[in-house]
C-alpha cells in the first residue's frame, strides 16, 4: 500500500498549481494482504479527523503529545548498522511525490492533455451543417459561468429556428462541453431561452441525461488523474459534483496520500474523454489528462506498487553517513513494517478497539471509541466525550456532535437507534470498512511484534522453522532448505484461522502474546462473520527498486525541490539545485510493491521514529 493514509503531516502551509506449531504443517492456500487495504485508509483518516479535515497547528501539535510513538506499535528494530541522522519528512506536501506502477510495471505519469482525435463527441441526431453550434461569445459566457465569474449566475441562450430537436441538441452540447452546469428551457417575450445555471443539492449528484455512446468505444474512460494535497476520494467526490454522477461509477488500484503530490490511472464508466478534459479549466489542485478508452474498470489491488520521490530537508547526516544509509536501503532493502498511520494518530490506538471487537467485549468497544482521551481534540468532540462519561445517555451525547459523519457520531447514532443493549448490531451502523480497519490494525500490531522478535532472535537469516512461500501456499522450512533461502524469501503471518505458523520459537511467541489478550490463536473464527481472521503472509524485508539518491543544498526553505508532471507540461523550469547553501535535503527516490509504507523505508536511513508524535516535536523545534 501506498502510504494511503498519509506519512506525518506538518505545521507549514503550501499552494502549488498514504496455526499451531506442526513439523509436517498441511498446505494452506496463499494469501496476501487484504486487498482492500487501500480501503481501509480512508476509513482511517475520518476517525482520526472526527469528520473535520481542518487541524490547526498548535491544536495539533498539542494533540500529537498524546500520540502514538513506533514502539507502541510493535516497531523495535533496523537491519543496517550505519549512524543513524535526522531529517525533516513532508514539511511541504510537495516534498512527497507519489507515481502509481501499474499492473504492467509502467510508472504512471500525466504527460499529455488532449482528447485523442477519433473519441471527440460526436451527435448521431443530425448532420454537423444543421446542429445547433455554440457561438465563440456564448462559448466565453459559459466559461466564465463554470468558473463562478458570472455575477447573473446564468447564461441565457436564444433558440433560434425553435423546435423541440434543436433545443434538445443544445442542451446537450452546453451539459457535455461544460460539465457542472444544468439548463432548462424558458419563454421570454414570445421567445425560447435555453438558461445554463450551475447545478446544486441532490441535481448535482442525480444521473445525466442518457447521451449516445458509440459501440465501437470500450464502456470505461480511463485517464491519469494527477492530485495535490487531496486524498483520492475526496478528488472523486469534486469529478463526480461537476460531472454529476455517483462516485461509485469511478475505479481505481489504490488510494493516495492526501499530504503528496500524487499521480494515479483512474477509470470512470461512459464518461467521455472531452468531458473530463474541460474539467481542467476549472479544477484546484487536480489535472487529468492521458485519456484512452477500455472495457473494463480498474480494480484495487491491481497495481504492481508506487514509486516514490522523497525530500528530507535539514538533514543532520555526513556525506559518507548518507552513502552508506542509502547503499544499505538499495543493497539490504528494510523491515517490512506496517507504518504508524495502520494504528491512528490519537491517544487510543486503533489496535486496541480491534483487540476489545475480537475479545467479544462489546462495552469495550464503545468505551474506547466514546470515552475522553488525553490531547487536544475539536471541542465539540470534546464535549460529545465528556456528555458520554457523565450520562451514558447516547442521545444526549449525539446533540453534541454537529458533525454527524464522524465514526462517535455514527456509533451513538446506532445506540439511539437500537438501544444500549444491542451494541453489536449499533455498531453495525459505523460503515464497514472502517470495522474491519480495528481488526487489521490488530493483526498489524501481532505481526509488527512478531517479525521484531524475529529479527531480534535470528537475525538477517532464514533459518529452519520460517516460512517462505512456495507454489501459492506456505512451506516451513527445514535447516538444509534454509541455506539456500535468503531473508528476503521469507513471510511471518498476520494471525487467522487460514494461516500456520513458524516452527521455531517465534510460532509459539504468536500463541503466548495472543493469549495475554484473551485470544485463541486455535480459534480466530468469530460469532460475527465479518470480525473473522482468515490471516495472511507478508514478507518480513523488501528490497526497494530503483532507488537514488543525491545531496541538495538550497537557502529557501518554501522553494519546491521537485520537478512535478504539472510543471514540465507547463514548460515551467525545473528546480535549481545550489552546490552550497544554508540547508541540506537527501532527495531519493525508489519503488515499493503495493501494500508497503515508504516511511519505513525512510525510518531505516534516518533510524529515527516516522511518528506523527516525533515528526511533530522535530518540525515543532525547526520553525521555532
Amino acid at each position: 500500500m501506498e502510504e494511503t493514509a498519509g506519512s506525518p503531516p506538518v505545521l507549514s502551509g503550501e499552494k502549488r498549481c498514504g496455526a499451531r506449531e506442526d513439523p509436517e504443517p498441511a498446505a494452506k492456500r496463499f494469501r496476501v494482504e487484504d486487498e482492500h487495504e487501500e480501503e481501509e485508509s480512508e476509513a482511517r483518516d475520518e476517525e482520526e479527523q472526527g469528520g473535520d479535515e481542518e487541524e490547526k497547528g498548535d491544536h495539533f501539535a498539542d494533540m500529537m503529545k498524546h500520540g502514538l510513538s513506533e514502539s507502541d506499535v510493535g516497531i523495535h528494530k533496523f537491519i543496517s548498522d550505519h549512524e543513524g541522522f535526522s531529517g525533516i519528512l513532508k514539511e511541504r506536501y510537495s516534498d512527497f511525490v507519489v507515481h502509481e506502477i501499474n499492473k504492467d510495471g509502467k510508472i504512471v505519469a500525466l504527460d499529455d492533455l488532449s482528447v485523442p482525435a477519433d473519441v471527440e463527441e460526436t451527435s448521431t441526431d443530425c448532420d454537423n451543417t444543421d446542429c445547433p453550434v455554440l457561438t465563440e461569445e456564448q462559448k466565453l459566457q459559459l466559461t466564465e459561468l463554470q468558473l463562478f465569474k458570472n455575477k447573473e449566475g446564468n447564461v441565457a441562450i436564444e433558440v433560434l429556428e425553435d423546435s423541440k430537436e434543436k433545443r434538445t441538441l443544445l442542451h446537450k452540447e452546453v451539459k457535455t462541453l461544460f460539465p457542472g452546469l444544468e439548463t432548462k428551457t424558458e419563454e421570454r417575450e414570445g421567445k425560447r431561452f435555453i438558461v445554463a445555471y450551475h447545478a446544486a443539492g441532490k441535481k448535482a449528484l442525480s444521473a445525466p441525461r442518457k447521451h449516445s455512446w458509440p459501440k465501437t468505444r470500450g464502456s470505461f474512460c480511463h485517464f491519469v488523474l494527477y492530485k495535490e494535497n487531496k486524498d483520492t476520494m475526496d478528488a472523486i467526490n469534486v469529478l463526480s459534483k461537476f460531472l454529476r454522477v455517483r462516485p461509485n461509477m469511478f475505479s481505481y488500484m489504490g488510494t493516495k496520500d492526501k499530504r503528496a503530490v500524487t499521480v494515479q490511472e483512474i477509470a470512470v464508466l461512459k464518461i467521455s474523454a472531452e468531458r473530463l478534459a474541460h474539467l481542467n479549466k476549472c479544477l484546484m489542485n487536480l489535472k487529468l489528462g492521458n485519456f484512452c478508452y477500455k472495457n473494463r474498470p480498474l480494480k484495487l489491488g491491481e497495481l504492481q506498487g508506487n514509486h516514490f520521490t522523497v525530500i528530507l530537508r535539514n538533514i543532520s547526516g555526513s556525506q559518507e553517513q548518507v552513502e552508506r544509509a542509502m547503499t544499505s536501503l538499495r543493497d539490504t532493502g528494510f523491515i517490512n513494517y506496517y507504518g504508524m498511520q495502520r494504528f491512528g494518530t490519537t491517544a487510543i490506538p486503533t489496535h486496541q478497539i480491534g483487540r476489545a471487537i475480537l475479545q467479544n467485549n462489546w462495552k469495550e468497544v464503545v468505551d474506547l471509541i466514546l470515552k475522553p482521551r488525553p490531547g487536544a481534540e475539536k471541542s465539540y468532540l470534546v464535549k460529545c466525550r465528556e456528555e458520554w462519561a457523565r450520562s451514558q445517555d447516547p442521545e444526549a451525547a449525539l446533540k453534541k456532535l454537529p458533525v454527524k459523519r464522524c465514526v462517535e457520531g455514527q456509533l451513538l447514532r446506532g445506540l439511539v437507534m437500537y438501544g444500549t443493549n444491542n451494541i453489536i448490531t449499533a455498531f453495525g451502523l459505523i460503515p464497514r470498512n472502517n470495522r474491519l480497519m480495528y481488526i487489521h490494525s490488530y493483526q498489524s500490531y501481532v505481526w509488527n511484534s512478531m517479525v521484531s522478535k524475529r529479527v531480534e532472535e535470528f537475525g538477517l537469516k532464514a533459518v529452519g522453522g520460517d516460512l517462505i512461500l512456495k507454489g501459492g501456499s506456505a512451506h516451513v522450512l527445514s535447516d538444509d532448505e534454509a541455506e539456500k533461502q535468503s531473508i528476503h524469501d521469507v513471510v511471518m503471518p498476520l494471525p487467522g484461522f487460514d494461516v500456520i505458523y513458524p516452527t521455531h520459537s517465534v510460532g509459539q511467541c504468536y500463541s503466548e502474546m495472543l493469549s495475554a489478550d484473551n485470544l485463541d490463536i486455535s480459534n480466530m473464527r468469530h460469532k460475527v462473520r465479518d470480525y473473522s481472521l482468515a490471516g495472511a503472509y507478508r514478507r518480513v524485508v523488501i528490497r526497494p527498486r530503483d532507488v537514488r539518491w543525491e545531496l541538495i543544498h538550497y537557502d529557501d526553505p518554501r522553494v519546491p525541490l521537485v520537478h512535478t508532471d504539472v510543471e514540465k507540461l507547463e514548460n515551467r523550469p525545473a528546480p535549481v539545485y545550489l552546490k552550497e547553501g544554508k540547508y541540506r535535503v537527501l532527495k531519493m527516490e525508489f519503488s515499493l510493491p503495493s501494500s508497503t509504507y515508504a516511511t519505513m523505508a525512510i525510518r531505516e536511513v534516518l533510524k529515527m521514529d516516522t511518528s506523527i508524535k516525533n515528526q511533530t516535536r522535530l518540525n515543532t523545534t525547526w520553525f521555532n
